[in-house]
């Protein structure tokens, strides 16, 4: 069955304001339209190499005053037919929750999803950003701290039932673990040691064979490199340098590189650019 990823036009996309250091509100309004057309070139370049890849690509659109929309990764957790709806931190992203827990239900209507489930209050937690699925070790890899409150990783335990592995994450810069850490397909590990903590670290590395651990570099985390999406063999990731390419071929993975420059304006990558659809626990 060909993975299946929800993406969210760019009809109303914007750089507005900043809520991560990444975002370049100023650089986005020297030439708005300019940005967009970049922009809607970006996604449907993405849309073709996820296809190209072997997904299955479902559009919808995103609403005029939530540019952000367009990561819909932050959306919600969704697993074993399940959807968790995501509740954001930063008033600017709040008004995502509604449209999202909207496509949500569209989805269960169409028999896509079983159940819709919402987060208590008070609770902040940012989706698939910040809770990974790694198939190898049957658990999920959940980030808190920036965005996510530290008591989602057990919600999210016990909303699925299943295992988590809890990472706190150290900066402002790479404020959601999609940022920082990729799970690929064969059981590796791509992540960027400095957004973690000592004891996140610690984490990672006693779980994870040494051999299967590939360290980012900084130019790689700051091209949002690890912020990719794995399929198989292939990896769709933005724009990554010659020597990375050639570290994933050394493993068996080809890389699809896609020009995100006009995303990464918001702090936003390939992975935060998807929401998977159909993973399963079993």
């Amino acid at each position: 069955m060909n993975p299946t990823y929800l993406l969210v036009a760019p009809t109303h996309y914007e750089v507005s304001y900043a809520i991560n250091p990444w975002m370049r509100p100023g650089t986005w309004s020297e030439d708005p339209a300019a940005h967009l057309a970049e922009a809607n070139a970006s996604f449907r370049a993405l849309q073709a190499a996820l296809q190209a890849a072997g997904g299955t690509v479902r559009v919808i659109d995103g609403a005029p005053g939530l540019p952000d929309m367009v990561f819909p990764a932050n959306a919600g957790i969704v697993l074993d037919r399940i959807a968790l709806v995501a509740a954001f931190r930063f008033p600017q992203r709040q008004g995502e929750e509604k449209p999202f827990h909207a496509a949500f239900e569209a989805l269960r209507a169409e028999g896509l999803l079983d159940r819709v489930v919402t987060l208590p209050p008070g609770m902040f937690q940012e989706g698939a950003g910040d809770c990974i699925w790694d198939r190898t070790r049957r658990l999920a890899w959940t980030g808190y701290g920036p965005r996510s409150s530290p008591e989602a990783p057990g919600l999210i335990a016990e909303t699925f039932g299943i295992d988590i592995v809890r990472l706190e994450l150290a900066t402002e810069q790479f404020y959601h673990l999609d940022t920082c850490f990729c799970v690929l397909p064969r059981g590796e590990v791509f992540f960027y040691p400095r957004a973690f903590t000592a004891d996140g670290l610690a984490e990672i590395r006693a779980r994870v064979p040494a051999e299967l651990l590939i360290e980012a570099e900084d130019d790689d985390a700051a091209r949002f490199c690890v912020n990719a999406v794995a399929l198989e063999s292939r990896i769709v990731m933005a724009q990554p340098t010659e020597r990375l390419i050639g570290r994933f071929a050394e493993r068996g993975y080809a890389v699809t590189p896609v020009d995100l420059s006009s995303f990464i304006l918001s702090g936003g990558g390939a992975y935060c650019m998807t929401l998977r659809l159909d993973l399963a626990t079993r």
